[in-house]
């Protein structure tokens, strides 16, 4: 596939995953728009990017914000005249017991995770009708197929992802407009030091250019949807076992990261004094 002069958004692109695809496109010879929160991050990665491709930039903003989600997509088509390839990457982490989750907190996860995506795409999607096709690529992750444990509500904002990125291949068929979406395992990335709470998991972590390989292999081959690492044992068994043995599974994770019963017993005191999801004060 020829990249030259083609358009590519990437979100989340101040580090990690987006960080190494936002540069990769560019190295094809892409124009890149990396979008993120940290402006500094993003200055650095423009600036890398534009040793390959001088009309690289940036957008710094919440994707939260819906406002700022579909002004992505409008501001790379006014300075570049149209979006080729939107790579819907933006994600917070949220490992933490659910005793300890408030509601405004599930609610942004779901809205950087999930809604984003959402946002973007269909602010991306008129823009690809128009010029015959596109490439939409969503990063999703393993928890979307097996949740983890404490990641209750980040599992539920990928395995939403990964239902509307499900229904949008038959949505739009016929369209040209191509989407996949990668489930990458564990990814080492700087947002294993962003969790809540201690982490259970110590096995090994895989580059990030696994999924941008990923990515670009789903962009030119037409594939819908990869699992990254491929054929890792843990996440096969871990799948299998999700599919036809769901209660050996369930006992292997409570194996793993129980629940303490000070953590039950401390969540119903407060629940007896009328406290919230969330509310940890002792008053």
């Amino acid at each position: 596939m020829d990249y030259a002069q083609k358009v590519a958004v990437v979100t989340g692109a101040s580090s990690g995953i987006g960080y190494v695809t936002a540069r990769a496109f560019a190295e094809r010879g892409s124009i890149v728009v990396g979008v993120a929160r940290r402006e500094g991050l993003l200055q650095k990665l423009a600036e890398e990017c534009r040793t390959h491709s001088p009309a690289s930039g940036y957008l710094a903003g919440d994707l939260g914000d819906r406002e700022f989600a579909e002004r992505v997509i409008g501001d790379t088509v006014q300075r570049h005249g149209r979006v080729d390839f939107l790579v819907n990457n933006a994600a917070i982490s949220k490992h933490k017991q659910f005793y300890h989750m408030t509601a405004d907190e599930a609610e942004y996860v779901m809205r950087v995770n999930f809604l984003s995506c959402v946002w973007t795409t269909m602010a991306a999607i008129p823009h690809m009708l128009r010029q015959g096709g596109g490439s939409i690529v969503n990063i999703s992750s393993f928890a979307a197929k097996v949740s983890p444990p404490r990641e209750t509500m980040y599992a539920a904002s990928k395995a939403a992802m990964n239902a509307f990125s499900e229904g949008l291949w038959n949505d739009l068929a016929g369209s040209n407009i191509h989407v996949s979406v990668i489930n990458p395992g564990p990814i080492d990335t700087e947002i294993w030091l962003k969790e809540d709470e201690p982490v259970a998991y110590h096995g090994p972590k895989y580059p990030p250019e696994i999924v941008t390989d990923a990515i670009f292999e789903a962009i030119e081959k037409r594939r819908h949807e990869f699992t990254v690492p491929r054929r890792n044992p843990q996440l096969v068994m871990a799948r299998f076992l999700r599919l036809f043995f769901p209660s050996v599974l369930r006992y292997g994770i409570a194996r793993m990261e129980p629940v303490p019963g000070e953590i039950v017993d401390r969540a119903r005191a407060r629940a007896a004094r009328g406290k919230r999801l969330g509310e940890l004060d002792e008053g």
